[in-house]
């Protein structure tokens, strides 16, 4: 982790701050440079990770006051920061941080792409103490990747993407992933709705009805669809069609598959309602969505 941390913290030196913040290439990245005690926080609407990578400092929360060291992060939304000093300047005398915003939306997207029971375990604290360390580790390794790409524009308009979701993975399985999962996403507990949004996973391809899903918990419809709701950030039947479409996207740029027999392979009757649901989740009809991914894939 050192090498990594070295290495962004020189890549931080050079950049050009206004105001201690300096905002990088990456829409979702920026960059803090402080030299006096005082740290103001980030003015970002979306939550977001807050990365300490030279010096430590002290954040006054609600709920008290905590400590981060060189490497460690907080997020946002569980420490609901209201001001921060400086506890120890690097060697330079100077404090670097970065932050990284995301939205409901990209924590959701991975969760649903979690394999098997992952989600669950994450929850009942059943991640082994090792893949945490690993983890909280792997979001400064993320970084780095990150930051390497700086100057090659047109791979860091594609890399960035997945990096980002490689950073918030890290989070997910790490020291704070089950307050992190639970805060976002606005779950108790929710065993019961993950076992069904399992079961979807892995049917995704069939058709079935709420009302079905409902009765196998023995709940009513509408207090079913509102409980999966609140766990997994959308209705059952639109994870189905996310599923779905992910899938295609896959089967087509990996396999080379039509577009009318990926729609049936992932469970479509019609092919035009398969190209309306998925140009509406990609912003592009399939035939130009995955001609765009392999060209960028060449480059």
């Amino acid at each position: 982790m050192q090498v990594s941390i070295s290495y962004i913290n020189n890549t931080l030196r050079k950049l050009k701050y206004l105001e201690n913040c300096c905002r990088t290439d990456v829409p979702y990245l920026y960059a803090y440079r402080f030299t006096h005690s005082k740290i103001s926080m980030p003015k970002i609407n979306n939550p977001y990770l807050y990365i300490v990578t030279d010096g430590s400092m002290r954040l006054h929360t609600p709920s008290g006051i905590m400590d981060y060291m060189q490497g460690q992060y907080s997020v946002s939304a569980i420490d609901t920061p209201q001001s921060a000093q400086v506890l120890n300047f690097s060697e330079e005398n100077d404090f670097l941080a970065l932050s990284v915003e995301f939205t409901l939306d990209d924590v959701i997207s991975i969760v649903l792409d979690l394999e098997g029971d992952f989600a669950e375990r994450i929850i009942n604290s059943q991640i082994q103490p090792q893949t945490m360390i690993r983890s909280d580790n792997a979001v400064i390794q993320s970084i780095e990747k990150l930051l390497s790409l700086i100057t090659e524009t047109e791979r860091l308009s594609f890399m960035s993407v997945h990096i980002k979701r490689e950073i918030l993975f890290n989070v997910l399985c790490g020291s704070c992933g089950k307050q992190f999962l639970q805060r976002i996403i606005n779950i108790q507990q929710a065993g019961e709705i993950y076992e069904i949004n399992s079961w979807i996973k892995q049917n995704y391809k069939i058709a079935f009805t709420v009302g079905e899903l409902a009765s196998k918990l023995n709940m009513s419809v509408s207090a079913f669809h509102q409980k999966f709701k609140s766990a997994v950030g959308m209705g059952p039947l639109q994870c189905q069609k996310r599923l779905r479409l992910t899938e295609a996207r896959r089967l087509m740029l990996d396999e080379n598959k039509s577009v009318t027999e990926t729609s049936l392979d992932v469970g479509y009757e019609s092919v035009s309602q398969f190209i309306r649901d998925y140009r509406k989740m990609f912003n592009a009809s399939p035939k130009e969505d995955i001609q765009t991914l392999s060209e960028r894939m060449k480059k």
